[in-house]
C-alpha cells in the first residue's frame, strides 16, 4: 500500500510539472465528474419536452437554449458526456486489450502467428471506420454497439502494428536474451520483460485512440448509425440541428463546443504524457 501511494505521489508531481498534462488531466476529471453526476447537474431530464418552448435562445431558464423539440440543450449536453466519453473509453479499452496482446504475440513468436495477426491488422487498416460501421449495422442494426464494435476493431489495428514493432526491437535486447539463457518461459519473457518496457508508447497511443474515438463516435451518430434518439449524443445533437444553423445556431454550437473541449483535453493530456515519457524525462520515469 505504501509503495502504491508513493507511486501516485511521484506521478502527481511529474504530471504537475507539465502544463499540458495538468490542463488536460484537469479537463478530463471535470468531464468525468459531469458524466458520473449528470442526473444531479442537468437541470432537466434529457428527453423532457416543453410544449411551445422549441428553439428558445439561451436564457436564465435555459442556459444553452432548447432544441427543435423543446428539450433543454444543457441537460442533453451534460447527459451526452456519458455517451460520448463513455463509448470512447470503451473503444480505447477494447483496442488496448485486443491490440496489445496480439501485437506481443506477433512480434515475439513470429512465423505463422505473426503472419495471421499481421494479416488481421492489415485487413482492419484497409477498412475505413465508416465502412466497418456500415458492415456492423447490416449485421446487428444501428445503435451504440455499432460504434463500440466498429471503432474497437479498427483502432486495434494500429496498436497491433505498434506493439509488434516494439516487441521485435525489445526481443533483441540483452536483458531478454539473458532471460532466455536462464530458462525463463516465453510467457514470463513476454509479460515480465517485454511488455513493461513497451508501456510508455502504448499509453501515449491510447490517448490518440481515445481522441480519435470521440470524433468517430460523433461522426457515426451524426450519420445515423450510432446512438439512436432520444438518447443524447453530441453527434446526434449536431445531426438534429444541422439544418438550423442559421435559424437557431445555439442548437449546434454547444454540442460542437463540447466535442472540441473533450478532444482538446485528451490531446493536451496525450501531448503531456509524450513529453514526460520522452528520453529527457527517462530518469524521472524510471524512478517511479
Amino acid at each position: 500500500m505504501n509503495r502504491i501511494s508513493s507511486w501516485f505521489r511521484k506521478t502527481a508531481r511529474l504530471v504537475s510539472g507539465n502544463k499540458k498534462a495538468s490542463v488536460g488531466l484537469f479537463l478530463l476529471i471535470v468531464m468525468a465528474f459531469v458524466a458520473i453526476f449528470a442526473p444531479f447537474i442537468a437541470p432537466y431530464n434529457y428527453d423532457e419536452m416543453q410544449v411551445g418552448g422549441d428553439l428558445e435562445p439561451p436564457s436564465s431558464r435555459h442556459i444553452m437554449g432548447t432544441d427543435k423539440f423543446g428539450r433543454d440543450i444543457l441537460s442533453r449536453v451534460v447527459y451526452g458526456t456519458r455517451i460520448s466519453f463513455g463509448i470512447s473509453l470503451l473503444v480505447m479499452v477494447i483496442s488496448l486489450f485486443l491490440g496489445a496482446p496480439l501485437g506481443l504475440l506477433a512480434g515475439y513468436y513470429g512465423g505463422k502467428t505473426d503472419a495471421l495477426i499481421n494479416g488481421f491488422a492489415n485487413t482492419m487498416l484497409s477498412f475505413p471506420w465508416v465502412l466497418m460501421a456500415l458492415t456492423v449495422t447490416a449485421i446487428i442494426g444501428p445503435g451504440v454497439e455499432v460504434v463500440i464494435i466498429s471503432l474497437g476493431l479498427t483502432n486495434s489495428a494500429p496498436l497491433i502494428r505498434l506493439v509488434r514493432g516494439l516487441t521485435l526491437t525489445l526481443r533483441e535486447r540483452e536483458f531478454v536474451k539473458a532471460a532466455i539463457s536462464v530458462g525463463e518461459s516465453r510467457k514470463d519473457i513476454v509479460w515480465r520483460y517485454i511488455f513493461p518496457n513497451a508501456t510508455a508508447p502504448i499509453v501515449v497511443n491510447c490517448t490518440l485512440i481515445l481522441s480519435s474515438a470521440i470524433l468517430s463516435e460523433s461522426a457515426i451518430s451524426f450519420l445515423g448509425y450510432g446512438t439512436q434518439p432520444p438518447t443524447p449524443s453530441w453527434g446526434l445533437m449536431l445531426s438534429d440541428s444541422s439544418n438550423l444553423i442559421w435559424r437557431a445556431p445555439h442548437a449546434c454550437i454547444f454540442p460542437g463546443l463540447a466535442i472540441v473541449l473533450l478532444v482538446l483535453a485528451v490531446n493536451f493530456f496525450g501531448d503531456g504524457l509524450r513529453d514526460m515519457l520522452d528520453p529527457r524525462y527517462k530518469g524521472m520515469v524510471n524512478s517511479l
